[in-house]
């Protein structure tokens, strides 16, 4: 049995939204709303009047998107007066009317924000900060030329940061098939990457200043510090940049100028190696160097390498089952989301232990909280250790409940579903039980979990429907009953009345994202 989690989901586990000092300067501007509001029946009309628009895709349920809504609407003032101009705009994509939009626009969690221009002809993602400060600053390098020319040291201090990426196309002159595929390029891969272009090696930091011919330089803030490439098909460009731009181990930590490199990192279709230890440890330096040493050995053979501080990784601890005792720690996870752990590892056992992993001799880590001692309310817990024995080889019809504890939806579903288990208590071939998505690997072969909560419902007989109704008792029972094998032995199913009804909600299972 195949064993992942939702690619988001992890991403969640490491994400940071920053926090902001922007200040709106009167009462007057508090109460005047910047950011557009848009639904079905005025985004075209609404979309086609802006060179340049940001949409974001909300829902009003969803955390990540209550935090972000002042961010956004203290961004969207300060540039309301930005030449060109430079428009934010939100859609409630938990509006029924607004969701074949928001499945146009491939919105798959929340909040989801798109830049659009051209009258929405061209569609980006956003992928700058969720703070007003860093979400201006972001859109304004968006709006403008997707690489400028760089003429002046001032140029120069203005557009290269030390601490991030930078990519200059250095040219004898601005014309011909080199500039050209460099300056398509750079549009294509603009929301990801800063460019600028130069006819002057000697304003560039770094690197040969005597340069004739056109030349591709990444500047970055780790290993080499520069890398050049003097192929110019727009292919190779990009794949160079790919490469060049993900350090040989990244570190995992919670400063703003590393998000861009550890998201990148959980965003890798490569395996992954990944190190949580104690730096106050008295041979930190020692698995620093070791870890760094073992990952330039494993460069461009799709396994890429992260390196996290105890204190700064509590979050994606916890997503592995883990916890600061076990640290020295080694995880590995393959292309499929197949994980292995190595607890309080030694720095000589790292390089075996890879070698065993690419040669696929490991044993895979299977997180599973303890199966209860005791597990008699009406609503059955379910682990990963059980979930063979209680659902997916269960003489039982058993509907499943995968949640988290953290989900508002999940919290408002629980006293329902523990009605529905209720009424139930007389049937013996019925089951109502609920799995912690979060504390529990989900078998990814037989569970699509998009998002919680996810129902699925198990015939006795094995076959397994995905439950998409509304979330009430009376819905549920319905579908149980309507999808459920007969029992074995005929038993007279007398269904309790109740006049504890809950309210319908046609809430999709997403998640907060």
């Amino acid at each position: 049995m195949a064993y992942s989690r939702d690619h988001k989901m992890l991403l969640l586990c490491v994400f940071v939204i920053l926090s902001s000092t922007l200040s709106i300067s009167s009462a007057s501007e508090e109460e005047k709303e910047y950011v557009l509001t848009l639904d079905h029946s005025n985004f075209t009309e609404i979309v086609s009047k802006h060179s340049f628009i940001v949409v974001e895709f909300y829902a009003p349920w969803c955390g990540h998107c209550k935090r972000l809504a002042p961010e956004y609407e203290k961004a969207a003032s300060v540039l309301a007066n930005h030449d060109p101009a430079i428009v934010l705009a939100k859609v409630d994509a938990d509006v029924e009317a607004n969701k074949e939009l928001a499945g146009k626009y491939e919105v798959q969690g929340f909040p989801t924000i798109k830049i659009l221009r051209n009258a929405g002809e061209k569609i980006q993602e956003y992928n700058g900060p969720r703070e007003a400060d860093g979400i201006v600053t972001y859109l304004k390098k968006q709006v403008g030329p997707a690489s400028p020319e760089i003429k002046t040291k001032e140029d120069v201090e203005s557009l290269i940061d030390d601490k991030k990426i930078f990519i200059v196309g250095i040219f004898p002159k601005f014309s011909g098939e080199e500039y050209e595929n460099y300056m398509i390029l750079a549009d294509k891969l603009r929301s990801d990457h800063d460019f600028g272009h130069t006819s002057n090696a000697k304003l560039i930091p770094r690197g040969d200043s005597s340069i004739t011919k056109p030349t591709l330089r990444l500047l970055k803030p780790f290993d080499e510090l520069f890398v050049d490439s003097k192929n110019f098909e727009v292919d190779a460009m990009e794949k160079f940049i790919e490469e060049s731009s993900t350090p040989l181990v990244t570190f995992f930590d919670q400063s703003a100028d590393n998000q861009p490199f550890i998201s990148k990192y959980f965003n890798s279709p490569d395996s992954k190696a990944m190190l949580f230890l104690n730096y106050d440890h008295a041979k930190q330096d020692l698995f620093k160097s070791t870890f760094h040493e073992i990952a330039g050995l494993y460069k461009g053979k799709g396994l890429v390498f992260l390196m996290g501080d105890v204190k700064d990784s509590e979050n994606i601890l916890e997503y592995f089952g883990l916890n600061g005792d076990q640290t020295p720690a080694l995880v590995l996870q393959d292309t499929k989301g197949v994980k292995y752990v190595r607890q309080n590892v030694q720095a000589d056992h790292i390089a075996p232990w890879l070698k065993d992993f690419t040669d696929g001799k490991l044993k895979p880590y299977i997180k599973s909280e303890p199966i209860p001692e005791t597990n008699d309310e009406p609503v059955k817990v379910v682990v990963t250790k059980s979930i063979n024995d209680m659902v997916l080889e269960s003489k039982k019809n058993v509907l499943l409940e995968i949640y988290a504890p953290w989900c508002g939806h999940c919290k408002k579903l629980a006293p329902i579903l523990e009605e529905v288990a209720v009424s139930f208590e007389q049937d013996p071939d019925v089951l109502i039980a609920k799995f912690d998505g979060t504390k529990n690997d989900i078998p990814s072969d037989t569970f699509d979990v998009q998002g919680y909560p996810t129902l699925y419902l198990r015939s006795s007989h094995g076959k397994l429907m995905k439950y998409d109704g509304n979330r009430t008792k009376d819905d549920l029972i319905e579908f149980i009953q309507k999808n459920r094998d007969a029992a074995s032995e005929s038993i007279e199913f007398i269904q309790k009345n109740s006049d504890a009804t809950s309210e319908s909600t046609s809430a999709s299972a997403k998640d907060e994202l």
